[in-house]
């Protein structure tokens, strides 16, 4: 359903996940004023594409604890440059005591896609079950979930209480992933009213921006030449969210969390993978190719009625962001080009 976290993925040879852009201000939006301000913040997942965004922007005004299992010591280091107090935890073993009890907020962005089912179930699921027990005490929970979760409707617009499937099962390198995902919204559910944690779950659709994500793993099959799959029943539409949007919502969705938790759709403006891919190649100089096959998730066109409701529209056009992406991931391509 395009709910896929790219990062940290490995795609026809291209690991595009989680790219430290030389020399690029990648800084997303500022947060003053929201009231995400003087708070002690967990964010899971930290090291992650999506959730190094928000990380970095909410240090600034609150202590940010960021938990990954650091692995990558590179990593570690630019989010301590960037005033994020690092923690290493163990989901799939439940290991999360290091974590402040007593935070103000959870971040939950931290997911596991290893393809092992028993791997990503007690990561995915019996982790976060321990994460929510650990910050019962917590003011509000943000469970990071997918628009994955849904089954494929084709071009008929899904709103929360859309049926559910194995969306991605399809692709045989996330085999585990939309059941993962469905599993661990329905532990954070039972954790909500259990612990009497206010929740928030976020069907996130495609984020993307200058560290990667889905049209940057299509930015480089577009640049090599490769085909890019597009499913039979076009255009393929999803919605493409910026990580500067991202940041942007967070404190919107902070403040929708309750008990039962509230779900939402997590999107920007409705993009087909047909429409970004094709401006790529007017930015680059080079036209895609598009194979149709029923073999990739079919289309993910999000009603988005709630989200704007409980945080308002996203800023960041998508051709914009699309644009600012290939400006950051591959400057050299754009210079002396008009821009379309």
């Amino acid at each position: 359903m395009g709910g896929t976290d790219i990062g940290n993925t490995e795609i026809g040879g291209t690991d595009i996940g989680n790219t430290e852009i030389g020399g690029t201000d990648i800084g997303g939006p500022a947060l003053e004023g929201t009231g995400l301000e003087g708070r002690t913040i967990v964010v899971t997942g930290v090291t992650g594409q999506v959730a190094e965004p928000v990380a970095v922007a909410l240090a600034g005004r609150n202590e940010v604890v960021g938990a990954a299992r650091f692995n990558d010591e590179a990593a570690r280091q630019r989010l301590e440059a960037a005033g994020i107090r690092c923690v290493p935890v163990d989901l799939a073993a439940g290991d999360v005591g290091g974590l402040p009890a007593a935070a103000d907020v959870v971040l939950h962005f931290a997911v596991a896609k290893t393809n092992d089912w028993d791997v990503d179930l007690r990561a995915n699921v019996g982790g976060l079950a321990r994460l929510m027990e650990h910050h019962q005490r917590a003011g509000a929970f943000l469970h990071c979930s997918s628009a994955a979760v849904y089954k494929g409707v084709g071009h008929r617009r899904i709103d929360e209480a859309g049926e559910l499937g194995d969306n991605h099962g399809v692709w045989p390198f996330l085999r585990t992933y939309s059941i993962g995902k469905i599993a661990a919204e329905a532990t954070a559910r039972w954790a909500a009213e259990r612990f009497e944690l206010p929740t928030t779950i976020a069907r996130l659709s495609v984020p993307y921006g200058p560290r990667g994500g889905w049209p940057a793993v299509h930015l480089e099959m577009l640049l090599n030449g490769s085909p890019i799959p597009v499913h039979v029943d076009q255009p393929s539409i999803y919605h493409p969210i910026h990580e500067d949007d991202i940041v942007g919502t967070i404190p919107g969705l902070v403040a929708a969390a309750s008990i039962p938790a509230t779900v939402v759709n997590w999107g920007g403006e409705a993009a087909s993978i047909e429409d970004w891919c094709s401006y790529m190649g007017e930015l680059v100089g080079q036209p895609p190719t598009f194979r149709p096959t029923a073999g990739t998730i079919d289309s993910g066109d999000l009603d988005l009625t709630r989200l704007h409701e409980l945080v308002g529209s996203t800023t960041v056009p998508w051709r914009d962001g699309i644009r600012r992406m290939v400006a950051a991931r591959h400057p050299e391509l754009l210079a002396d080009r008009p821009v379309p």
